[in-house]
């Protein structure tokens, strides 16, 4: 049996029916303004070479790790949904997902891929089992024409910017290809990389010491010494800057910052350099890199992003046989007020710093984050992150946040996604919240209306913009 299937206009706006009036006139204040993507993790290799997508699965199911975790939660095998398993044949991979399309009910990924089939492929009647093949043929049919290809999609859906995430050991070659075909006339899109140096400063990342060689051959300098391991960090920041990066990246277990004289660098760095690393040495050598990447940050300008507090490839089965980034990340707690004071005793005070957090632990939004940015001038608040990256999330963001930092102490909404077209899917949803959060403080007179409208842009559009300086 096949159900009709529509977007409702009104979805995620306050019932209230004083409150959805306001909502709905302030979301079509910001409904098409342009997208500043500013944090993401799509493959700058689509935009550079403009291939066709290949089929549904590859384009909507394989990339997007927060739809195949809930599938794995219920027994579904990664194997027989293609991840990794190139022998998988992609339709019954997408049957399965159809099959199984009511595990997302109430979720954020069923918004998001709502949106994608009703929006970017026109489908009225509801994904499941009785329409998999429908939605896969008429998907992959799509993804063989001009106007699906990656660059068309962009320019489709008003995305003004995106910034892909990239570690020091990639040559960038795709964000080379991109600017040469923007320096050409071919394609004025916009495609920027951003720094993400945790393969050479995590000293528990796998192949460590390989990365540091590699490191050491890209950027021309001895990464296996203090000095020169600096050096290389500075080269390729400034490599990255050439190609279009304004910000830099980091993942660390912890917020955890330390300030260590350069002689007590040096040696740590030959401890963490060895053979076998103790779990100290490493949590203080990333601790002491973040207060490095800070003074970097104010010498050559980029914007500083620490998205601490993940237990990174928590299932270790999962870890061995299917590598990272399969949906086995946990969130853990994080003390920010005495793990970040080393750095914002020594940063904190720059003006010309940004230094924008990220958060798993909702629990310290009002204890900690919101007081800490509504004081620091280095300091922002990133949107809500990851698992919170939902209209309740959101929503908690804001109420949590707003009385002690403010909206301005805020920078807007990244997606931080790796599927494509959920970037204007998740926009479309923070922008639909933000103005259900602001129709509330308007209905009960704690502020215009105008100022409301005013703020929904710069939440939507202008706060992203200025705080990655896009």
């Amino acid at each position: 049996m096949t159900r009709p299937f529509q977007l409702h206009p009104d979805r995620l706006f306050p019932s209230n029916p004083a409150q959805r009036d306001i909502s709905r006139r302030l979301y079509a204040e910001v409904a098409d303004l342009p997208i500043v993507s500013p944090h993401g993790h799509t493959d700058p290799a689509w935009f550079a070479g403009n291939a066709p997508f290949g089929n549904a699965a590859e384009f909507l199911l394989h990339p997007d790790h927060y739809v195949f975790r809930m599938l794995y939660s219920q027994g579904i095998s990664l194997d027989d949904l293609g991840i990794r398993n190139r022998d998988a044949d992609p339709r019954e991979s997408w049957r399965l997902f159809a099959q199984n399309y009511h595990l997302f009910r109430g979720t954020p990924s069923r918004m998001w891929m709502d949106w994608v089939f009703a929006e970017a492929f026109g489908f009225d009647v509801q994904f499941g089992a009785e329409t998999s093949d429908l939605y896969y043929d008429l998907i992959t049919e799509k993804l063989a024409t001009d106007a699906f290809r990656p660059r068309a999609l962009f320019d489709r859906f008003g995305i003004e910017v995106i910034a892909t995430t990239e570690s020091p050991l990639d040559t960038l070659e795709h964000h080379a290809a991109i600017r040469a075909a923007n320096a050409n006339g071919e394609w004025a899109g916009r495609v920027v990389t951003a720094y993400r140096p945790d393969p050479v400063v995590d000293p528990e990342f796998e192949g460590f010491r390989d990365n540091l060689q590699r490191f050491s051959e890209l950027s021309g300098e001895d990464a296996f010494s203090y000095a020169g391991y600096l050096a290389a960090h500075r080269n390729r920041r400034a490599f990255f800057a050439e190609m279009g990066a304004t910000s830099t990246d980091h993942g660390h277990p912890t917020a955890a910052t330390a300030d260590l004289s350069d002689a007590e660098a040096e040696v740590l760095f030959v401890r963490v350099t060895g053979d076998d690393v103790s779990a100290t040495d490493a949590e203080l050598f990333r601790a002491h890199m973040l207060t490095v990447m800070a003074g970097m940050s104010l010498d050559d300008g980029f914007v500083m992003q620490i998205h601490p507090g993940s237990y990174r490839n928590h299932n270790p089965w999962l870890f061995a046989n299917y590598g990272r980034d399969k949906g086995a990340d946990i969130p853990t707690r994080t003390d920010y007020v005495h793990a970040l004071r080393p750095l914002l005793g020594k940063y904190g005070n720059e003006a010309a710093l940004t230094l924008i957090l990220f958060t798993l632990d909702e629990t310290s939004y009002a204890r900690e984050l919101a007081p800490l940015a509504g004081h620091y001038p280095a300091l922002k608040l990133g949107p809500a992150w990851w698992f919170h990256d939902s209209p309740e999330g959101m929503r908690r963001f804001r109420s949590q946040t707003t009385e002690t930092a403010g909206f301005y102490n805020t920078v807007g909404f990244n997606d931080d996604t790796r599927a494509f077209l959920s970037i204007p899917a998740r926009h479309d949803v923070a922008r639909r919240i933000d103005c259900g959060f602001l129709a509330q403080l308007v209905a009960e007179h704690r502020m215009e209306e105008w100022e409301a409208a005013e703020l929904a842009v710069d939440l939507s559009y202008n706060l992203a913009k200025a705080a990655y300086k896009l």
